[in-house]
């Protein structure tokens, strides 16, 4: 079972990737294969032309298509998520998650932006089609500190939602993964009414 961590924010560094690393850190320490992807660093041309020839684009896309999960961040800027980002979900299929387990996580100045994960970026995963989207983890500038010395510092109850929200998720993949592949369906056979 592999992991995309999909970064959009358009800086770096950034509270939003910080967040992002740290709840990588915590599947990779439970034994998750993560991969990192940040919008930021594909060719910008290519990504406002959806030039789907580009090399870079194409691996992108790729890696969303082959992720078991995906963890997507997100800055909230104007009561939504980042350009960059719906540019790139924009280039996805119409079915770009099916079958994919997603956590959202957003960061934000203020808690008055926390509902713009369920009211912006929700409706997009779920039109994508995922599997699952687990509750959404949001926190403000003043719940994540940075230290050069010491990494990043969460603030307790943000601290429990991403620890919840990372049981969560690896609880799903476990059970994915002792799901046997190949499943037989027999077709149904029509129903024969005596007379």
């Amino acid at each position: 079972m592999s992991i995309l961590l999909l970064g959009g924010s358009p800086a770096a560094p950034s509270s939003t990737g910080r967040l992002l690393d740290h709840v990588g850190d915590k599947l990779a320490a439970l034994g998750h294969r993560n991969t990192k992807l940040n919008v930021r660093d594909l060719p910008a041309k290519a990504l406002l032309h959806a030039d789907f020839a580009d090399l870079a684009l194409k691996r992108a896309i790729d890696a969303v298509a082959e992720a078991d999960a995906i963890v997507i961040a997100t800055p909230i800027y104007k009561a939504s998520y980042t350009g960059v980002l719906k540019a790139f979900l924009d280039l996805l299929p119409q079915d770009g998650l099916k079958d994919k387990l997603v956590l959202p996580l957003a960061t934000g100045g203020s808690q008055s932006h926390m509902l713009a994960l369920d009211y912006a970026l929700r409706p997009v995963l779920h039109a994508l089609d995922a599997r699952q989207v687990f509750t959404s983890i949001y926190a403000t500038s003043q719940q994540l500190t940075w230290s050069d010395v010491s990494g990043l510092a969460v603030d307790t109850a943000i601290a429990w939602r991403v620890q919840a929200g990372v049981d969560a998720l690896s609880a799903a993949l476990n059970a994915l993964r002792q799901q046997p592949e190949d499943v037989f369906v027999a077709s149904a056979q029509p129903v024969r009414l005596a007379r």
